[in-house]
């Protein structure tokens, strides 16, 4: 399995040492560096307050060559599979490949072209507090990095996830439009229709697939952060015409290779029909 993409992880508050629980079959579990690494990094979101720069990890060498390990599998996979809009958004972003970036630094790189902010995440987040962030122009990051030993998984999202992924999505205007849109939808949803909106939200802005020529290519987040995802989505996934009605009715798992994706007719069709659906989401909302 490659990395795979959830909402925000949970951070549990389970002793002083012991803010984040792995399960055991994570990577990471049998490492105690790498589990005092990951608390120190949950403790710096825990410190956070609202208003503050977001704050400065001091990544070692060793997770200095994760990032590099990962960019040297997935620069030729984007040349490739990645949307136009996406390859312009990276082109004008332009991470640093040979070292994890800052927060506060993509910050200021979002100032006059996206209207976003990326702040960390210290605890358990739900569907609906993750999304009504995006409302308020607010993307809720993790900041750790996955275990050396695999560099290219993650059994949950990560910073190379919310980087190359999401942060070089967002100098993409319509993803902004719609993140933006997706929060402000969920802000004042039912439970129900806020199940509906992160399944689609899932297999359009973390799993999503367009055609571009005759090509299928993708812009998703999390194809787009995970090279086995990226590499492989064509031979292990059924590859379905896009439906938003089916997608909103579809669980998804977030453990393991992805089965379905849903494919657009177009990138530009696919910002209309889920701008249109989000605004119809809303309007029933509001008639309940």
């Amino acid at each position: 399995m490659s990395d795979q993409i959830l909402v925000p992880p949970a951070v549990h508050a389970g002793g002083a040492d012991e803010l984040v629980r792995l399960d055991p079959d994570h990577p990471g579990f049998r490492d105690p560096a790498y589990r005092e690494r990951r608390n120190a990094i949950a403790r710096l979101a825990f410190e956070y307050r609202e208003g503050e720069p977001a704050p400065i990890v001091p990544y070692t060498e060793e997770e200095q060559e994760v990032w590099r390990r990962v960019w040297e599998n997935l620069s030729p996979l984007h040349a490739s599979s990645a949307v136009r809009e996406w390859r312009s958004a990276a082109d004008a972003l332009a991470l640093d490949t040979r070292r994890v970036p800052q927060l506060v630094e993509v910050n200021d790189r979002f100032r006059g072209f996206a209207n976003v902010e990326m702040l960390p995440v210290g605890g358990l987040i739900s569907a609906k507090g993750f999304l009504a962030a995006l409302g308020r122009g607010v993307f809720l990051s993790t900041q750790y990095m996955r275990h050396h030993s695999r560099p290219l998984y993650t059994p949950e999202p990560d910073v190379v996830h919310e980087l190359v992924g999401h942060a070089t999505s967002f100098l993409a205007p319509e993803i902004v439009h719609l993140s933006r849109l997706f929060g402000e939808v969920a802000a004042t949803a039912d439970a129900a229709t806020v199940e509906r909106l992160e399944r689609v939200y899932w297999y359009t802005l973390e799993f999503g697939l367009a055609r571009e020529g005759g090509d299928v290519r993708a812009y998703g987040a999390g194809l787009l952060s995970s090279a086995g995802e990226l590499e492989g989505f064509g031979r292990r996934a059924a590859l379905a015409p896009f439906d938003l009605e089916r997608m909103a009715k579809t669980p998804y798992d977030p453990t393991d290779y992805q089965k379905i994706l849903f494919v657009a007719p177009s990138f530009a069709g696919m910002v209309r029909e889920v701008e249109k659906w989000l605004i119809a989401e809303r309007a029933a909302g509001s008639r309940g």
